[in-house]
């Protein structure tokens, strides 16, 4: 695994849990991951920001899962069909290199604002192109965006990491008026058809916190599995319904 330097360590507001404290090391790789490396950075738990790689290490709280699918095993369910169909006969989507610019940083000032995520002190600096930038298309690795299209409208990015056996989804903003077509699960199963055509076992969700709203939605795509305690474990449905 190549040499990463640690470039931040300090305890921290919690981005997933309110009033809970958080420590998220950025450490940045001594030079661009292979495939191969990127592979094995998720499997660790790693995820990336930028340039940057980070793992989880609060001091009271272990609540952050990584969570992957098995791309071959995955049963997309009746809601995860009708949410295919429908975005299938309403949206292009188009796969290349991540891109900066004004539209998509201003997707992302729409999104954050209309999902809670930002107020309205620092929204003109989440709409800055730079930010953008430096959060999704500044990479240490190989990196793809799924842009999703009505007509000439840009309604959703996502950005995802690719390796040699994985891709691994880094985040998605889409516009709030498209709420209802549900592009951030869309895109996931967009992202699991990649997966299947370029053969790649698995697909790295980033973290499940079962405490966030934002995020506990990760768990109804199954079978998964979530690194616990540096073990992979996996959630079949059976499980999951015998639970809820």
């Amino acid at each position: 695994m190549v040499a990463t330097f640690i470039v931040y360590d300090e305890l921290d507001r919690c981005p997933y849990l309110a009033g809970n404290v958080a420590r998220l090391p950025l450490r940045v790789p001594a030079r661009p991951l292979t495939r191969a490396e990127v592979d094995a950075a998720l499997a660790a738990g790693d995820r990336r920001q930028g340039v940057f790689l980070y793992r989880p290490s609060c001091p009271a709280c272990q609540a952050c899962e990584p969570i992957r699918v098995p791309v071959a095993d995955f049963a997309s369910s009746a809601t995860h069909r009708r949410t295919l169909r429908a975005g299938d006969a309403r949206f292009r989507l188009e796969v290349g290199r991540p891109v900066a610019d004004e539209k998509r940083a201003a997707l992302y000032a729409r999104h954050k604002w209309g999902r809670g995520l930002t107020t309205a002190d620092d929204q003109e600096e989440a709409t800055d192109v730079e930010t953008y930038a430096a959060f999704l298309v500044e990479t240490c690795c190989e990196s793809v965006e799924f842009a999703l299209w009505d007509e000439d409208r840009l309604v959703s990015v996502a950005v995802a990491d690719r390796g040699d056996r994985s891709l691994s989804a880094v985040y998605c903003c889409f516009d709030p008026a498209y709420a209802r077509y549900s592009p951030g699960t869309y895109t996931i199963l967009k992202q699991w058809q990649y997966c299947l055509a370029e053969t790649l076992p698995y697909l790295y969700l980033g973290l499940y916190v079962a405490g966030s709203a934002h995020l506990s939605y990760k768990a109804n795509f199954l079978p998964h599995e979530r690194r616990i305690g540096g073990v992979w474990t996996r959630f079949d449905r059976d499980e999951e319904r015998r639970k809820g």
